[in-house]
């Protein structure tokens, strides 16, 4: 296995700034929007934007909640392990209300599929944007593109992106991982 940075701290550090003063110019004051991290991954990127929007540019009272998609997935009976799910945590309606998704990578397109199935259960938002850190554009199932996206990557079947972050391993930084394969 072969692995290259992708992004290096502070290239994540200067794409969440940006992607934060997108949805500032978006979004104003947020009091009609509400960010939604999609579990298990978009949770550290939506945490850190609203840290960001709150800290950084001053907004106030940021709404946030995370999403498990697990039991709403079209593959959930067929993988040969279970799934596991996490937890939902949306503490408010959504109704009538801007939606916007947080995902660390983009790749299929079936888990924002899944979501926006899932969030139906929270009312009916008005709107619903995405937002990702990383967009593998040659990879998509459905037609479903980002909003906002904090870099756009060519990526083949054999290779993955790998988003960490420094609140769980340590130091931010987005790697690709590619397999290598031998022939005997």
């Amino acid at each position: 296995m072969s692995q290259k940075i992708l992004l290096t701290s502070k290239e994540v550090n200067i794409i969440l700034h940006r992607l934060a003063c997108q949805l500032i110019e978006k979004h104003l004051d947020f009091t009609n929007t509400i960010l939604i991290g999609i579990q298990p991954r978009g949770k550290y990127l939506a945490e850190r934007i609203k840290q960001l929007l709150e800290d950084e540019y001053h907004v106030k009272d940021v709404a946030l909640g995370f999403l498990d998609i697990t039991f709403f997935r079209d593959d959930f009976r067929r993988n040969e392990k279970p799934l596991e799910a996490n937890k939902t945590q949306i503490d408010f309606l959504v109704e009538d209300k801007k939606v916007v998704f947080i995902d660390d990578v983009l790749y299929t397109g079936r888990s924002i599929r899944s979501a926006l199935t899932a969030i139906q259960s929270f009312g009916r938002p008005s709107e619903i944007e995405l937002l990702v850190l990383i967009d593998r554009r040659f990879s998509r199932h459905l037609p479903i593109q980002p909003d906002y996206r904090g870099r756009q990557v060519d990526v083949i079947n054999n290779e993955r992106v790998i988003v960490n972050w420094k609140q769980n391993e340590g130091e931010d930084e987005v790697l690709l991982v590619s397999k290598t394969t031998t022939n005997n």
